[in-house]
């Protein structure tokens, strides 16, 4: 049965987004699929943070086979008692019933504020919220969201659905934007300034690998980054977080942040 959404995922917390299966090598495809062994050894929490498909959707009990492993992997984690918030981003929206069933994990439309591993964190995919530059965006996202144009799209056959997606969601994936990040990072300062008692925000979605804090007396930005592009992640421990790079068999670090004192 689908999983209740929690509001605290235990140590180790590992977060990852953006690796568009469906698209991906055949090498990042096998280097997530360890990374997900991985974490299941370490007995960690795990949070995707959205476009884990390059295109998802559901005609009634028929589905895009590229997503069978991903939904295993995950049921697998589930049934060792290891939690996994799935948040959804502009690719893998449509998910519905087979997608809950299958995966067991807490699908969600983000933001998901609750703790990782003691630190209070926000989560969200991260498309759409740059207040200007993605009002265009947010129209056309409530149009193809939208029940009734959910339901044109399922009469279409799935081969000639899946193929009219993948002719059409490149353009998201690979311009990447003409801000540099800089859009949804000020999303992010400005979101932790609001509430003080965030320690971390984190997005996905623009593929940039980040971990800062402006001044010890702030919260942190994070973003894993694009498993798709560098097999990149974020791991939350009660002390620190840290941006990795996965190479198959082992973590390597590349920044970490430590917890401030009394956040």
């Amino acid at each position: 049965m689908p999983a209740a959404i929690p509001e605290f995922l235990p140590s180790p917390v590992y977060v990852i987004a953006d690796a568009h299966l469906g698209v991906a090598s055949a090498e990042q495809e096998s280097l997530l699929w360890s990374f997900l062994a991985h974490v299941r050894r370490e007995r960690g929490s795990l949070v995707m943070n959205g476009d884990m498909f390059e295109f998802w959707f559901e005609w009634g009990h028929v589905v895009p086979h590229i997503g069978a492993r991903l939904l295993t992997e995950c049921a697998q984690l589930a049934e060792a008692d290891l939690p996994v918030v799935w948040i959804i981003g502009n690719h893998d929206c449509w998910g519905g019933d087979v997608l809950r069933r299958h995966s067991r994990a807490a699908y969600l439309d983000g933001p998901w504020t609750g703790a990782l591993a003691g630190w209070r964190a926000q989560v969200a995919h991260g498309d759409g919220l740059r207040p200007e530059l993605d009002k265009g965006y947010r129209r056309l996202r409530a149009v193809i969201r939208h029940r009734w144009a959910v339901r044109a799209f399922r009469l279409l056959h799935p081969d000639w659905g899946a193929a009219l997606a993948r002719a059409t969601s490149h353009t998201s994936r690979n311009v990447r934007p003409r801000d540099g990040g800089e859009g949804l990072r000020a999303v992010a300062h400005q979101t932790l300034s609001a509430d003080p008692s965030l320690d971390v925000v984190i997005y996905g979605h623009t593929h940039l690998a980040m971990l800062e804090r402006k001044s010890r007396e702030t919260g942190i930005y994070a973003n894993p980054g694009a498993w798709l592009d560098a097999a990149t992640f974020l791991k939350f421990t009660p002390a620190r977080v840290a941006l990795g790079h996965w190479d198959g068999a082992h973590e390597r670090f590349e920044v970490d942040l430590e917890r401030v004192s009394g956040s």
